[in-house]
């Protein structure tokens, strides 16, 4: 199960859209990650919102999956948890990892969101409130991840102690895992970082009209290029 999980997370779909329908590969473009905000910043929202939808979805069903093991008698609902967990960390790797794309990918946030929302999307739900409103204010989506992946242990702690989840108990490993999470988050956001401290992050508006073609995508040099 596992291993299905990392090679769900290892279909590179920023990659092969960007090839088949824009002749590019978006790892050459850009902040060169293979994920939905670099579509974005290059391609455009038409092609970043299906590069989400699969990232997401592979995600998801990974973790999803694993929920056919309550069936076995010898695994506990604590010990099924400490799996989705595992294959949480599965997929997000075949994602960073992918073995389909020479082991090049993203920074698999869409991924990690749809592996959480798998076991606990009430969790995830209020990390894409926090996640909307603070892009909503500063347009950087990397702001926006990191805060929402810092508030993501905070929830989880507030989460298990709440009513909601007398049916659903949080484990002290899934905790755990929430803190790692967020510290993952910080750390593949370190050059966000930087750049957000020297004012170069690039800013992204999403209802603003743009041409997102890159230059020279596809295209064959005229006689005047080539001079």
């Amino acid at each position: 199960m596992l291993m299905i999980a990392y090679l769900l997370g290892s279909i590179p779909s920023a990659v092969w859209i960007g090839k088949k329908y824009y002749g590019i590969d978006i790892r050459e473009h850009g902040s060169k990650n293979a994920g939905t905000t670099n579509m974005l910043r290059v391609l455009g929202r038409r092609a970043a919102l299906p590069v989400f939808a699969l990232d997401f979805l592979k995600g998801f069903v990974a973790v999803s999956l694993l929920g056919l093991m309550r069936y076995d008698a010898d695994i506990s609902s604590a010990w099924l948890i400490n799996l989705k967990i595992l294959a949480v960390f599965a997929a997000v790797a075949g994602h960073i990892f992918p073995i389909f794309a020479n082991f090049k990918g993203g920074k698999g946030v869409a991924t990690l969101v749809g592996a959480v929302t798998g076991i606990y999307p009430m969790i995830i739900l209020l990390c894409f409130a926090v996640w909307a409103l603070v892009f909503m204010i500063s347009h950087y989506v990397s702001l926006a991840s990191m805060t929402a992946g810092c508030c993501f242990p905070m929830f989880v702690i507030i989460y298990s102690s709440s009513e909601w989840s007398r049916n659903n108990d949080i484990s002290f490993t899934f905790i755990i895992f929430a803190f790692a999470v967020a510290a993952l988050l910080l750390w593949s956001h370190r050059k966000n970082i930087e750049r957000l401290k020297s004012g170069t992050e690039s800013k992204i508006y999403i209802w603003q009209r743009r041409d997102t073609t890159p230059p020279n995508a596809g295209q064959t040099p005229t006689t005047d290029e080539k001079k």
